[in-house]
């Protein structure tokens, strides 16, 4: 299905200040939809002026829809849908007299003019207001009964909102955008009068309250008042909070009594110019809250863990450095010291996971630290300076631990055979696609010895990287001469989707 901004761009003349206005105003109008009880269909005059063109779409969770299909991208002709024309010309709401029946239900038809005000004018003078599209309205009525007080204040709160819209009041210019867990209408709604004080609270709003240690009436109270007493008695109120318990400003808080945290979110209603009171939303997200601070709680746990297991690996690392320097056999010091080097890119992963919030590293870093390993232990003569060329990205922890033994091993059988006691190049090629990682590290040293066979090769090096990228890699390794002199080594490693 195409977006907004396709329709909008390839059939209607929006410039990017109209198209960002209608972004804001479908991101929140879900809003208007469940306060009326009704589906919202946005319609844009074609950029011909021959018709109407469908861009956006919201049915309510309120009620009943009138649209099972999704009419998006539907196009009609001027006067096809009277309604729509009347509101665009006359720049007013407007509202059908009786329920047209024609889909087999009753529905009653109203639409709105979306207007916006142009914020580009010159400082002194007055905005120019652009009209854009309508709104069309449609009520399914088929359950219609006598409503209750709770439907009457959405219905009347739904008016006020159409209105603001018609005179280009919302959605709010400049305002912090909507967050996605915002409250919602059903979550729970107060109605407040001009001076702050609540006219109307739903049984999900007064709970919210109760929770919080509320005992009184809701009703008749100012809500910033009673919501700092209850939650800031012994410490200094929150001014945001009385900002958006009072109406008065577009915007969202949070509070907390008692063990139990209540979002609130404030929408002024503005109507012919003077502001006549607002609406405030309240969800609880107690158990929410509780639940990101477990996460938080786990996280830090994990990177505790990954702390302490690198401070041990160093320690070990130490502990073999020391008794390598106490032999007296080459071959032993020369093994512990290749443990050291092994134990040491263990740490590496460690330290880095011990960063950062999730189980996932850049493995850039990791791998550059490792080349620097490589290049200390080479001897003093042979000046080998390896470089990475092409990046890794982020990896997941069980690709770059392993992943960074393989690389030690590799570079270090280059630098100790390959490149011994001469000088060469060294290089570490990283490509890096949907599903696959290749990597691939060459030198122009000694090259293979004579007649070389993988799977028959006794080095332990080379064991180990085998059994790595072949066994817990799932990937593909080869080593070959390069044609230029020198060796080659071809890792292929799969990656998991994201």
């Amino acid at each position: 299905m195409p977006t907004l901004s396709d329709l909008a761009v390839r059939h209607t003349a929006l410039d990017e200040a109209d198209l960002e206005w209608m972004h804001s105003l479908v991101s929140d109008w879900q809003l208007l939809a469940d306060l009326s009880f009704a589906d919202l269909i946005l319609w844009i005059p074609l950029r011909e002026g021959t018709g109407w063109i469908a861009i956006a779409q919201m049915r309510p969770t309120t009620g009943p829809t009138v649209y099972h299909d999704d009419v998006v991208g539907t196009v009609i002709a001027k006067g096809e849908r009277e309604l729509i024309d009347t509101a665009w010309n006359e720049r007013r709401i407007c509202r059908e007299g009786d329920p047209d029946w024609s889909s087999g239900v009753p529905v009653r038809e109203e639409t709105i003019p979306v207007r916006r005000a142009d914020t580009s004018a010159a400082p002194g003078d007055p905005p120019v207001q652009r009209y854009l599209g309508v709104i069309q309205r449609s009520t399914n009525l088929s359950s219609a009964r006598t409503p209750s007080r709770l439907e009457l204040t959405y219905l009347q709160s739904a008016s006020d909102l159409a209105q603001m819209v018609a005179e280009g009041r919302f959605p709010f210019s400049g305002a912090e955008p909507i967050l996605v867990r915002s409250p919602r209408v059903g979550d729970g709604l107060l109605r407040l009068d001009r001076a702050g004080r609540v006219t109307y609270a739903s049984p999900n709003a007064l709970s919210a309250y109760r929770r919080l240690g509320l005992t009184a009436d809701l009703v008749g109270a100012e809500l910033g008042r009673t919501t700092a007493t209850l939650c800031y008695s012994d410490e200094p109120i929150n001014e945001n909070l009385m900002v958006v318990a009072s109406g008065k400003e577009p915007r969202e808080t949070e509070v907390e009594a008692g063990g139990t945290v209540v979002q609130l979110r404030a929408i002024p209603l503005v109507v012919g110019g003077g502001r006549i009171g607002a609406l405030v939303l309240i969800r609880d997200v107690t158990e929410l809250r509780r639940r990101e601070r477990e996460l938080m709680t786990k996280d830090a746990t994990i990177r505790e863990i990954h702390h302490r297991v690198k401070n041990n690996l160093q320690t070990v690392a130490a502990l073999l450095r020391l008794q390598a320097r106490r032999l007296r056999v080459p071959e032993g010091r020369e093994a512990l010291e290749e443990a050291v080097r092994r134990v040491g890119s263990i740490a590496i992963v460690h330290e880095t996971l011990s960063h950062t919030p999730e189980e996932q590293v850049d493995f850039d870093d990791i791998a550059d630290r490792v080349i620097a390993m490589a290049s200390e232990v080479s001897a003093p003569e042979a000046q080998v300076a390896p470089r990475r060329v092409g990046t890794f990205g982020v990896l997941r922890s069980e690709i770059a631990t392993p992943l960074a033994m393989v690389l030690t091993e590799l570079l270090q059988n280059a630098v100790q055979h390959g490149l011994a006691n001469r000088p060469g190049r060294l290089q570490v090629i990283v490509s890096r696609g949907c599903d696959r990682l290749d990597v691939v590290v060459s030198d122009d040293g000694a090259g293979l010895p004579e007649g070389f066979d993988l799977e028959s090769s006794t080095s332990l090096g080379l064991q180990i990287v085998r059994t790595l990228v072949v066994g817990e890699l799932a990937g593909r390794l080869a080593i070959e001469p390069r044609a230029e002199g020198g060796t080659e080594v071809t890792l292929a490693i799969p990656l998991p989707a994201a």
